[in-house]
């Protein structure tokens, strides 16, 4: 799939999109009777230029009980109340000038002749357009079909590389029926973030934000407090390999997830083994160091033979995705066979869909798959494959079109990626969420243990999903509905593999009762 824009053409409406004007006359005639007569057949009639402006007035004077001057003044204040939307109008300018002459724009408009003379006057870029379209010249309103189809056969335009923009529903859907991309409009700015995100590359779009916000794409919480923490800034590392965008907290052993003092916990926070084990995995420690390390974790394992949270046997914490991160460590170094019991559960975990909740310290159930295929990637043991893989495929495809936020459908593509599984539904749903800025909305990635205040982080959420649309479009190059499963797209850079496969994994079958754990009759990949 290609996410490079096909669209050439754009049409506005004018009143309300392009330029705003007030209801409110110094006239008796209120807001809502000149609405009315706006709405009448006698008004649509003058629009479509089937009588004269002293005829309209005359004749909705007569309907609506009102003076014809009367009426005459009322459209006169709102004439003169006419302001163009200048914000849209050099958002449209930009987007036509960058596209090398390949974006046409046009105006179509419900107005009588003497109206558009009027609004001609106004000061706005009238050279903007190639063309401006009135019901008045045209003979036809929106929403008819045939004021449309005018304007379709006049510019040559292609409706399936068409743009319309108009603040009435039934017009957007009129242009809907003719195969154009609509847009509802009902506030400025949101409108110019869909047509950046119709008219650029995501791609291209997103890594300009994280360069524009290189060194400051720090993490938020959700009641505001900004965080300098390692944990984000090491996956933007993973996910970009582009040092220059982060700052980190220069340590040798072990990591703390704060950077300097913490904050919304206690004033002495320890270092935990979630942190150090990412940090071990994408710094690419020294083995001597990275060994030294994860014989310290061994002795941070409780009575379940589960590895803990943190450094400090005061604060007995469980997290199946601290479990997982710990075990992609272990796993790098050939050593994930002294953790048997922690992925153990962690397979009772995924089977049993204990994340769909999210975890102790992460807000979403793609945290724990997202960190459980990173898992498998890094360790590139096909023994361990054999044995969570099936059954990681199987939960990723139940979790695709689930509601989530931007951070968790890139989580959930890079995953569909990696396991070779189409998903064209959330990558849909991804894309749109695009700022106008060029990066993502923010998603919530993790939260405190106690207080449950959610923690995200723009920069993370965009480099995954700038790497989740680059993978998906490398590995499906055309939209596909096929269930079926293509060969894998690497979650990440593999720089430790286990050499030999571990031992344990190497036994028959019959002498499982050493390990009856590894062994279930149950069918992988089924519940």
């Amino acid at each position: 799939m290609s996410f490079a824009s096909s669209y050439t053409t754009l049409i506005f409406d004018i009143g309300d999109v392009l330029f705003s004007w007030s209801p409110q006359t110094k006239t008796s005639i209120s807001q809502n009777v000149l609405r009315k007569i706006l709405s009448s057949l006698t008004w649509n009639d003058y629009e479509r230029g089937r009588m004269s402006q002293a005829e309209c007035y005359a004749r909705v004077g007569g309907e609506f009980s009102v003076d014809p001057t009367e009426v005459a003044r009322a459209f006169q204040d709102a004439r003169d109340s006419l302001q163009s939307n200048e914000e849209l109008i050099s958002v449209i300018r930009h987007l036509k000038a960058r596209s090398d002459g390949t974006l046409h724009v046009f105006a179509m408009s419900n107005i009588s002749a003497p109206d558009y003379e009027v609004l001609r006057t106004k000061p706005a870029d009238w050279s903007l357009f190639d063309g401006i379209f009135t019901s008045a010249e045209v003979g036809e309103r929106k929403p008819n079909l045939g004021f449309y189809k005018a304007v379709i056969s006049s510019t040559g335009a292609d409706p399936s590389r068409t743009i319309f923009v108009d603040d009435k529903m039934v017009n957007v859907l009129s242009a809907r029926s003719l195969g154009m991309r609509g847009i509802i409009f009902d506030d400025t700015r949101e409108v110019i973030r869909v047509l950046y995100n119709l008219l650029g590359d995501p791609v291209e779009r997103g890594r300009q934000y994280l360069t524009m916000n290189a060194k400051k794409l720090l993490s938020v919480t959700d009641n505001g407090i900004l965080l300098r923490e390692n944990f984000a800034q090491l996956l933007i590392l993973e996910a970009t390999d582009n040092r220059s965008l982060i700052n980190l907290t220069d340590t040798y052993r072990t990591w703390n997830f704060f950077q300097g003092k913490p904050l919304l916990t206690t004033e002495e926070f320890p270092f935990d083994l979630d942190t150090t084990s990412l940090g071990l995995t994408v710094m690419g420690s020294p083995e001597d160091v990275a060994h030294s390390v994860m014989d310290d974790m061994l002795d941070y394992i409780d009575d379940d033979g589960i590895i803990q949270t943190y450094f400090d046997h005061r604060r007995p914490r469980v997290d199946p995705v601290v479990c997982v991160n710990a075990l992609t460590l272990f796993y790098s170094y050939g050593r994930g066979h002294q953790l048997d019991r922690t992925l153990h559960w962690i397979r009772e975990v995924l089977l049993h869909r204990a994340y769909l909740d999210g975890t102790r310290y992460y807000a979403t159930p793609e945290c724990f798959l997202y960190f459980l295929g990173r898992l498998l990637e890094i360790s590139s043991d096909v023994y361990l494959a054999v044995y969570i893989k099936p059954l990681l495929i199987e939960r990723v495809r139940e979790r695709i079109g689930a509601d989530g936020d931007a951070l968790a459908l890139s989580m959930r593509l890079r995953l569909c990626a990696y396991l070779g599984l189409h998903n064209d539904v959330d990558l849909r749903t991804l894309l749109p969420l695009q700022c106008e800025d060029g990066g993502w909305e923010i998603g919530w990635i993790y939260k405190y243990g106690s207080s449950g205040i959610r923690i995200g982080n723009r920069g993370l959420t965009t480099s995954l999903a700038v790497k989740a649309i680059i993978e998906m479009q490398k590995r499906f190059p055309s939209p596909s509905s096929s269930p079926s499963t293509v060969p894998a797209i690497p979650l990440v850079k593999q720089a430790y593999t286990t050499a030999q496969p571990p031992e344990r994994f190497l036994q028959s079958k019959s002498d499982s009762s050493t390990n009856p754990q590894l062994y279930s009759d149950e069918p992988i990949g089924q519940y």
